[in-house]
């Protein structure tokens, strides 16, 4: 496939949130390591930036210091090849000191002047403790053939275990960063099914209570839950698993999370880069939609000083190539010169449906797929009154490339146009959007299908794809 497009990547500068007062002083002993260097990070999504940075001593010592406070979350200390890490609670203490030794971290690990950490010290150890008992009895229940009556009563007992620890640290603690994280990561327990309307299950109801239930507890407007291991894939399994697919609720969903994150700057940064990373790329053709949204809401009037100046113009190019092609709108208008010579209008074709094929008779995907794009239009669409227009891109070959291809491929029964440089360049010299913007063109070839009015029915799918649409269409 032929791509001359680069790739859309956002350049978005992240940053930990500043707050003045007393600022931050970590003490650490990290032995055996001396005289290197240990990181300071947390986590972000997928991404773990780097904070500070500090030389250890002789003594394996060193100490990290601001003059501004660290955002809440759960931080990193680095090894000094950047390789492995250990992690501990940054909230309100953040005068304390940590000792580890990197032979066993988790059990070595001893904090001053943090009760949280002692907290969260003690769950880990404790969850390293029965999540290698679990892992153990699971590796031995996979080829045992005597116990595994005790071996499944010992993974049910270590679960019940964990269950029971987690409940007594909330119990005990409510008021603790350790509680917040464990509210936040617990999922709904839907009523077994006799509590379900009727006294039997109803899968429906399930679901509606599993997702009415989902967010229980958390607060969009707290960035500490931006800066742990689980939020950033909690977000991804709602939207995945439990939101409607389609633009208008995923859209519901974002602004409903943005109205209690705005009360949060860096919760709202955090889930605006969530969303714009997630969408610039669409998935499915109606993300088009959604990412429009995001930019018309929260992009087009609005500047964020976390954002460079390239990552704002990628946003805006890109929700400008989307806005003239968004699913379900009439497709921008393409009048180009045929094989001779006179200008045809894409609106000028009627037809029940039109297919609408951007290729280039230089790229070696296109010489491909074209004689199948032919037959199927034979076999199948030609019957249905489906007409092709296909838009000959001027790229590397040339107009009598156009012409051979055409000629060579016996595609004689569609309407062909060709769409050369100079009236690409003469489009943008006139301040007029180039027939590529306005349908998004990234890589050749790329179908759009239209209705009879001229309507976006399907984009940017294969040709098998494009059947099963108008099979669905048709009713076939």
């Amino acid at each position: 496939m032929k791509r001359f497009y680069p790739l859309i990547i956002l350049f978005i500068a992240v940053s930990v949130s500043a707050q003045p007062k007393d600022g931050y002083s970590i003490k650490v002993t990290f032995k055996p390591f001396k005289n290197q260097f240990i990181y300071l990070g947390y986590y972000y999504g997928t991404q773990y930036p780097i904070v500070d940075s500090v030389k250890l001593n002789e003594k394996s010592e060193g100490i990290f210091k601001g003059d501004k406070k660290l955002g809440g979350g759960i931080y990193l200390i680095g090894y000094p090849d950047k390789s492995r890490f250990f992690e501990f609670l940054i909230d309100k203490e953040q005068q304390l000191t940590i000792r580890a030794d990197s032979a066993d971290v988790v059990n070595s690990l001893k904090f001053e002047n943090s009760a949280e950490n002692v907290l969260f010290n003690n769950y880990q150890q404790f969850m390293l403790t029965k999540g290698k008992e679990i892992e153990q009895a699971k590796s031995q229940l996979a080829s045992a053939t005597k116990d595994s009556v005790n071996l499944n009563n010992l993974i049910i007992n270590d679960n019940k275990q964990i269950k029971e620890y987690r409940e007594n640290a909330m119990k005990k603690n409510p008021n603790s960063f350790l509680t917040t994280l464990l509210v936040a990561m617990q999922e709904p327990q839907v009523p077994p099914a006799d509590k379900h309307p009727g006294g039997k299950y109803d899968s429906l109801y399930a679901y509606r209570y599993f997702k009415d239930h989902y967010w229980d507890g958390v607060n969009f407007y707290d960035e500490r839950l931006a800066r742990t291991t689980f939020f950033d894939g909690k977000l991804d399994k709602y939207f995945a698993q439990l939101v409607y697919p389609d633009a208008d609720s995923v859209n519901k969903e974002i602004d409903w999370m943005l109205g209690y994150a705005s009360a949060n700057a860096e919760m709202k940064k955090f889930l605006l880069l969530k969303f714009v990373n997630r969408y610039i790329t669409q998935k499915y053709m109606w993300e088009d939609k959604v990412f429009v949204h995001l930019f018309e809401k929260y992009f087009s009037n609005q500047k964020y000083d976390w954002m460079n100046e390239k990552g704002s113009q990628l946003i805006s190019n890109r929700a400008y190539s989307l806005m003239a092609n968004i699913l379900g709108t009439y497709a921008a208008n393409v009048v180009l010169p045929d094989t001779a010579n006179q200008r045809v209008s894409l609106f000028a074709v009627n037809a029940p449906y039109t297919l609408v094929c951007f290729w280039d008779p230089t790229c070696s995907h296109c010489r491909e797929t074209l004689p199948k794009v032919d037959s199927m239009y034979k076999s199948n669409w030609k019957a249905l009154g489906l007409k092709i227009y296909a838009i000959g891109r001027e790229t590397d070959g040339t107009r009598a490339d156009w012409l051979n291809f055409i000629r060579q491929h016996h595609l004689q029964e569609w309407t062909h146009v060709f769409y050369s440089k100079t009236e690409e360049k003469e489009r943008i010299a006139q301040n007029t959007p180039g027939y590529s913007q306005l349908y998004d063109i990234q890589s050749f070839p790329t179908l759009y299908l239209l209705d009879s009015e001229k309507r976006i029915v399907a984009k940017k799918l294969s040709y098998e794809q494009m059947n099963e649409v108008l099979k669905q269409k048709a009713g076939k």
